[in-house]
């Protein structure tokens, strides 16, 4: 990650000294849409925060290794589809998942749906999608997300 800042900050120098007014102008621009933004922003970080609260984590644990796996891909979607939790987070926990009886069916489910489908980012996409195409967006990300937990599922002889 700090490389990826490192290189904004050159590329945003080189662009200071290519054209300075327009560098200006764009943080301007870039500046007046983040303002429009930061409150949608602002409830999904509390919404986030409260559903992390809320949820024990000994709670995830037993959803996610539940026996039966069309139950538990069901719950691992769920869980995933609400949880907002950035990849190096979300990898590892399946790892630990994994470790306490999880199936790769269950793990799919849960790691597809938390990277693709955004019930707790929503008001950040409608500000920026409008409500049809962020419902839309969901919607088919939820079902490619158990279609791939399917798969894995089928591929690794868990499902019947």
């Amino acid at each position: 990650m700090l490389t990826l800042y490192i290189a904004t900050a050159v590329l945003l120098l080189v662009s200071l000294l290519a054209d300075r007014r327009k560098t200006l102008q764009g943080l301007r621009i870039a500046l007046k849409r983040f303002l429009k933004i930061a409150p949608s922003f602002a409830v999904m970080l509390v919404l986030v925060a409260v559903a992390l609260a809320v949820v024990p984590q000994d709670a995830l644990g037993r959803l996610l290794t539940r026996e039966g796996e069309w139950l538990g891909m069901a719950g691992a979607m769920s869980v995933g589809s609400i949880a907002a939790m950035p990849g190096f987070i979300a990898f590892p926990l399946c790892g630990i998942l994994l470790e306490r009886g999880a199936s790769y069916a269950v793990l799919a489910a849960f790691s597809t749906s938390l990277m693709m489908v955004g019930v707790a980012t929503f008001p950040l996409e409608r500000e920026y999608l409008g409500v049809r195409l962020a419902v839309a967006r969901n919607l088919v990300s939820l079902l490619i997300a158990a279609l791939v937990a399917v798969a894995v599922g089928l591929a690794f002889g868990e499902l019947r």
